[in-house]
């Protein structure tokens, strides 16, 4: 069977990992697709990088390549790469999977405020004097905003990417090249170091990058966290690997 994975995650990773373990890369082609804006990954496996438009689209590429099983194990928050992997699926009878893991859940102590989009998180943004942002890349007109606040009140940000950043930044705005995973202590000498007083994040899930919360939660940081996407149905839906490889494993014996 001919297997795509829709990846740059490390739960995808993790999900190779897994089907390399149980066999299943030697009697199956799977192919691991990355933007491969940040790191193109070293996995037993092809690994294709740049999207689908080189190859005429997502559903020219799963024809051509007679793809038996699509996977998007892509970031919770990927919205146009879910949705266009769910619709070319669908026209072509292509089962479609997606494993997300699960969303953070605020604990005692924390002090979230819940968005469901950018625009109102922002306008929320103005009154607080040192900003952490880590939540991906930013919009320009996000990033003017910021620039805005540091000239009414001087509000200073800093804004940590694993990527270089894709807008122009404001003089307030320090960045910040990082990959995590992420640990506690780090996460809290740097939030006292720039005197955060907002965390900006999206609800990503996953503990890579959630050292951040508890620091803020220790700190008494409030957090302002951008809530999922709502995201067409796939076929299946997975939130622990082993669930996920092991039903690759029952669907490629079954086409056997």
């Amino acid at each position: 069977m001919n297997i795509l994975i829709l990846g740059g995650t490390s739960d995808a990773r993790k999900v190779v990992k897994g089907l390399d373990q149980q066999g299943l890369l030697r009697d199956n082609r799977v192919i691991y697709s990355v933007a491969g804006l940040v790191r193109i990954p070293q996995l037993p496996c092809e690994v294709i990088s740049g999207g689908f438009s080189q190859y005429g689209g997502l559903d020219t590429y799963l024809k051509e390549e007679q793809i038996g099983l699509l996977l998007d194990v892509t970031h919770p928050f990927a919205e146009t790469m879910s949705t266009t992997a769910v619709s070319a699926a669908k026209e072509l009878g292509v089962p479609c999977w997606r494993f997300h893991r699960e969303a953070w859940q605020a604990q005692q102590g924390d002090k979230w405020r819940s968005f469901a989009d950018m625009q109102s998180l922002v306008a929320a943004a103005e009154s607080y004097k040192s900003v952490f942002l880590t939540a991906g890349q930013l919009s320009q007109a996000v990033i003017d905003q910021f620039g805005i606040y540091a000239q009414r009140n001087g509000q200073t940000q800093v804004f940590r990417t694993a990527a270089p950043a894709q807008a122009e930044l404001p003089e307030s705005m320090q960045w910040l090249k990082a990959i995590g995973p992420f640990n506690h202590q780090d996460e809290k000498a740097l939030l006292a170091h720039h005197q955060i007083d907002l965390l900006i994040s999206k609800n990503s899930g996953g503990v890579a990058t959630e050292a951040k919360l508890s620091a803020a939660r220790e700190l008494g940081v409030e957090v302002f966290m951008l809530e999922r996407p709502e995201l067409p149905e796939t076929d299946r839906i997975f939130r622990d690997i082993d669930d996920c490889v092991e039903a690759v494993r029952t669907l490629v014996n079954e086409s056997r």
